[in-house]
């Protein structure tokens, strides 16, 4: 496994919509396991291929912690969504920037496992919150396009030590 370089926000292929996997092979398998390893030296619960320059409908993702379910999805794609909620994201292509971003509360995506067979995913709160942004990202989307308001990282640590 191999730690790859997160892209900053400035980097076109975070504006360009990722293409669809044609075929799975040992190279789609290296890049989820690289994409995993990188997300969680980062301390991330997301990453989105193109946020490490490969164009390619890919996402990793996590609840959090070492013990966090892993998601795996290649060429998601949110079939049902169901409320909406404000929350606050962040992202590891962009640092230290927060926002407040209105997503749906609960969701269903479909998608392929690393083995090429069809996935349904029923998520909800942080686990769609988190599904959500980084499908956002392989459509050349970042949450600061969505966010209702931008947050001063000052403003998140008082709110921690309270």
């Amino acid at each position: 496994m191999t730690l790859r370089k997160i892209l900053s926000d400035n980097h076109p292929a975070l504006r360009t919509p990722a293409q669809e996997v044609k075929k799975i092979n040992s190279a789609v398998y290296r890049l989820i396991e690289d994409m995993i390893e990188t997300m969680r030296e980062a301390e991330g619960v997301g990453l989105a291929a193109n946020q490490v320059g490969v164009p390619k409908r890919i996402l990793v993702a996590t609840t959090g912690g070492e013990d966090g379910q892993i998601y795996e999805v290649i060429n998601p794609r949110c079939e049902k969504t169901e409320g909406e909620a404000v929350g606050v994201e962040g992202c590891l292509s962009i640092p230290g920037q927060y926002g407040e971003v209105p997503r749906f509360e609960k969701i269903i995506v479909r998608g392929l496992n690393r083995e090429g067979k069809q996935i349904r995913l029923e998520a909800e709160g942080l686990a769609a919150r988190i599904l959500l942004h980084e499908i956002d990202h392989l459509d050349g989307i970042l949450f600061t396009d969505k966010a209702v308001r931008m947050i001063d990282p000052e403003e998140l640590k008082s709110e921690d030590e309270s």
